[in-house]
């Protein structure tokens, strides 16, 4: 499945969670890599939430809490063609349902040189 959205800045908040050990090592055990501490911030169009709604809530890959963390699901994805990484839907969000939050090594915005109203697309591995 493709997605097309675009970058938007986020709160600030995933750097945080990322940085912490349980979730690094999470990952890296399931993603095969330790995420760059922050995520890409992608907003899809209204037409695209049902399907993300379905995707979310059919995800068989989760991360348990850890102390007063919330669970995160996650599906693995291509961001552009180029990148490995993937979509995290944490449990604990004040998101709207429209925003994605994709995880990878790298920073993404330095790597692809992203700004905030570029269009990405995301290649979903369900």
């Amino acid at each position: 499945m493709e997605i097309i959205g675009t970058v938007t800045t986020g709160l600030g908040k995933a750097a945080y969670f990322l940085g912490q050990d349980f979730y690094k090592n999470q990952f890296k055990e399931k993603l095969g890599f330790i995420p760059y501490p922050g995520t890409l911030n992608i907003i899809v169009e209204d037409d695209l939430l049902e399907n993300i709604k379905q995707m979310k809530n059919n995800c068989p890959n989760i991360i348990k809490p850890d102390q007063e963390f919330g669970a995160v699901k996650y599906i693995s994805a291509i961001l552009e063609n180029q990148v490995s990484g993937a979509i995290v839907f944490p449990a604990k969000t004040v998101h709207d349902e429209n925003y994605l939050e994709f995880i990878a090594e790298d920073n993404l915005r330095d790597k692809l040189n992203l700004s905030d109203g570029d269009k990405v697309s995301l290649d979903i591995k369900i």
